[in-house]
C-alpha cells in the first residue's frame, strides 16, 4: 500500500488542491447529513482535521517566507 507524502513535501499548489477537495467533500457530507443519508459520520471529523492540517502548513509556509523577506531586507 502506497502512503501519502508528508505535507511538507507537497508544493503550495498541491496543498491548495487538497484543501479545495477536502472542503468540497465536507460540503457534500453536510448535505448528506441534512438529508439523513450520511453513512460514515466519522468521515466529517477526519476531513475537518485534514483541512486544518493543510491550512496550518500553508500558514507556516507564508510566515516562514515573510520572516525570510524581513531578515533579508534588514541584513
Amino acid at each position: 500500500m502506497k502512503s501519502k507524502p508528508p505535507l511538507h513535501d507537497l508544493t503550495e499548489a498541491e496543498l491548495q488542491k487538497r484543501l479545495a477537495d477536502a472542503r468540497q467533500e465536507l460540503f457534500t457530507l453536510r448535505l448528506q447529513r441534512a438529508s439523513g443519508k450520511l453513512t460514515n459520520p466519522a468521515r466529517v471529523v477526519l476531513l475537518r482535521r485534514a483541512a486544518a492540517r493543510l491550512l496550518t502548513e500553508l500558514r507556516e509556509r507564508r510566515e516562514a517566507g515573510e520572516g525570510a523577506a524581513e531578515r533579508g531586507g534588514r541584513a
